[in-house]
């Protein structure tokens, strides 16, 4: 599993500045790093190919062909698009230590990443994400 990183984030904002820009549960998530309720996400169970991108900077994130159906109720993701993409940092907020994934350009919280549970992934990891914190980019068709 990814270990906690040190990277500073290029997008900066203050607190007053990411109010204005983000509707009151887009703040609680990409800010506070509140989780959605399971199975009402608008990407929970979408196919459509593309990119997924910070709701909060839109820095680029995830692909499409990396996202699997877990059965969770969120987004769920074998691999983020470059590994300079996410950050990594251990929360203990269930009382437990788990991996929070947050957006290295602006330090967003977008959810957890879980090692070992067996999914048929190439990566065994499975990144869960919620949709709030992303907007998907379709492909352009050809």
């Amino acid at each position: 599993m990814a270990e906690a990183q040190e990277i500073k984030p290029t997008v900066i904002k203050t607190e007053a500045e990411w109010r204005a820009q983000l509707s009151d549960f887009e703040f609680k998530v990409l800010r506070q790093a509140a989780t959605e309720p399971p199975h009402v996400g608008k990407y929970t169970d979408t196919t459509t190919e593309g990119v997924y991108r910070c709701k909060a900077c839109d820095a680029e994130l995830f692909r499409s062909e990396t996202k699997f159906d877990s059965h969770c109720g969120w987004p769920s993701f074998f691999a983020p698009l470059a590994k300079d993409q996410v950050t990594y940092h251990t929360d203990h907020l269930l009382g437990y230590p788990r991996t929070e994934v947050r957006c290295a350009a602006c330090d967003s919280h977008l959810g957890h990443v879980f090692s070992g549970e067996g999914y048929k992934t190439p990566t065994d990891l499975r990144y869960c994400i919620n949709s709030i914190a992303m907007v998907l980019e379709p492909a352009e068709e050809s």
